[in-house]
């Protein structure tokens, strides 16, 4: 190669990665203007100073202005009421037992991510009781009650409706288990309908405790994706259903809520026009009864009460914004907004 071609190649590159930089400070820029614009100024929520006596609702405050994307709360009597807001900034929030769990963004250079645990109602906003960093972007997090904490990340794609993606789905203690850590989900034995799924491109998300050593999580190989239950020290997961995503237990365990892809057979990961309505299947018997939603959601269900479930719905006209919307739990049900301005909700009944 000529010395010409070669500096002519350079001059190439160098004004390639001069656009490029030029692109990321542009984008960066805008982020960081986005940022202040949501942040800056007064509150779009009403706010307290103090913590809410009695049930409540925790939750990502998506209200712009101060307070944006921190944790809050609000009183389950009163969830139109003030909310209490504290410092601490998190993506995703779960409550259980003595514990919250705080999935959260670091932004720099590289943008990095972690899970942060914290002694809720001592020292929220101060320094955690444990910490740890998050394979990717933050997606979903349940608590058990005896101080386990389950978390997904999205280590490629950004979305559970996209083409492909790659998620990394782990459990560990802190202290109430004496810091136990059953790893990746994805490494435990899994089978579908008695026979061992081996398949490379299986993913585990949504992952939620059922008592004990017991939990429910997703499973997806091959474009199907699978409600499975688990046993953490057996290390296994078993099929239950197909078409079955991010389930959630109701508090007398009698009942399992997911979110199930419309018209589905199990192969429609990937579509450019996911539409997810809720489902919630009797345990005992399987028995599912699905509840059709005009628009369809993209969340890991709560449940409020025995008879009632929540939430998060992005605003359709500033996604970064979102409300939290209650649903009874019965067919035909019709969703009603509960909390404006929130995201990530989780009960609080002690």
């Amino acid at each position: 190669m000529s010395a010409l071609s070669t500096r002519s190649k350079w001059l190439v590159l160098t004004g390639v990665a001069t656009v490029s930089i030029g692109v990321a400070g542009v984008y960066g820029v805008q982020a960081l203007q986005d940022h202040e614009h949501r942040t800056t100024g007064s509150s779009a929520a009403d706010v307290s100073a103090e913590l809410p006596t009695g049930p409540h609702i925790t939750f990502r405050n998506t209200a712009s202005g101060e307070g944006y994307g921190m944790v809050s709360s609000v009183a389950l009597s009163d969830p139109d009421g003030p909310r209490q807001v504290s410092g601490q900034a998190c993506d995703r929030v779960d409550v259980a037992g003595e514990y919250l769990s705080c999935l959260r963004t670091l932004r720099g250079i590289p943008t990095t991510f972690e899970t942060q645990v914290y002694d809720y109602g001592q020292n929220l906003g101060g320094n955690p009781v444990a910490t740890w960093p998050l394979a990717g972007i933050p997606s979903r997090t349940r608590v058990s009650d005896d101080g386990l904490v389950a978390t997904t990340a999205f280590v490629t794609g950004h979305s559970y409706a996209a083409d492909s993606f790659s998620t990394d789905t782990t459990v560990r203690g802190v202290k109430g288990s004496d810091g136990q850590d059953y790893g990746n989900l994805q490494d435990f034995d899994i089978t579908v309908d008695g026979k061992p799924l081996v398949a490379i491109d299986r993913n585990v998300w949504g992952m939620t405790f059922a008592g004990g050593n017991r939990f429910y999580a997703t499973v997806a190989s091959g474009g199907t994706t699978w409600l499975m239950e688990g046993d953490l020290e057996k290390r296994t997961m078993a099929s239950l259903a197909t078409n079955a995503e991010c389930p959630s237990v109701s508090p007398d365990g009698r009942t399992v809520a997911f979110k199930v892809r419309r018209g589905n057979d199990g192969d429609m990961i990937g579509s450019s026009s996911v539409h997810w309505d809720v489902a919630f299947m009797d345990v005992a018997s399987g028995e599912r009864t699905v509840i059709e939603l005009d628009r369809g959601i993209d969340d890991q269900l709560e449940w409020l009460d025995e008879d009632t479930l929540l939430y998060g719905l992005p605003r359709e006209d500033a996604n970064w914004d979102a409300d939290v919307f209650r649903l009874d739990a019965e067919a035909m049900a019709e969703p009603e907004l509960f909390i404006e301005h929130a995201w990530s909700p989780s009960v609080v009944n002690d």
